[in-house]
């Protein structure tokens, strides 16, 4: 599965193929989940490795209790662990055309997060951030790239709700939340 859209006028259309999940939390865990299920190369990360081990635990417990209840089947959860790449290196992230930082919610973690990450991916790679309550266009100042930000706001549990909030910062380009709004 990928998603096709325009990065910006007069650019060809951009695949998204893989996503990049900062956080390996109850939120960072569930969005990782989703993404994999959906078909897209994931990569996870944790600045912890036993807060990894923890949610990869809990995407394939999950993923059992959906085929016990007949949800998906037992290819399918083995082709979306297949799909899940976790790690503590940040560096694997730079490949990723979105990456979705889902720390803490404090303003100044994902200020930091999100600047020492932006550096790492390719330009035109889109960057969201899982907030409920800060100024997304708080978060993106100081980015070299501003208008690549988006908020994605996953409401918890996330591989059973089926709801994103998609939210524009006042620099947030029109087709990078176009775009990020498709794939929700």
């Amino acid at each position: 599965l990928m998603s096709v859209f325009p990065i910006a006028k007069g650019e060809h259309l951009r695949m998204i193929r893989s996503v990049g999940v900062i956080g390996a939390g109850l939120m960072g865990r569930g969005i990782a989940q989703v993404c994999a299920s959906a078909g897209f190369e994931t990569v996870l990360t944790d600045v912890s490795q036993e807060a990894l081990d923890r949610g990869y635990k809990y995407v394939c417990g999950s993923i059992e209790r959906l085929a016990k209840r007949g949800l998906t089947n037992a290819d399918e959860a083995e082709r979306v662990l297949s799909r899940l790449t976790v790690t503590t290196e940040r560096a694997a992230l730079a490949k990723c055309d979105l990456v979705i930082e889902a720390a803490t919610e404090n303003e100044s973690v994902k200020v930091d997060i999100i600047r020492e990450v932006s550096a790492l991916l390719a330009p035109k790679a889109v960057f969201a951030t899982n907030t409920s309550s800060i100024s997304v266009t708080a978060i993106a100042n100081g980015l070299a790239q501003p208008g690549r930000l988006v908020g994605m706001h996953f409401f918890n549990p996330v591989p059973l709700m089926k709801l994103v909030e998609v939210i524009s910062g006042l620099r947030t380009e029109p087709q990078v939340a176009a775009a990020v709004f498709a794939l929700a």
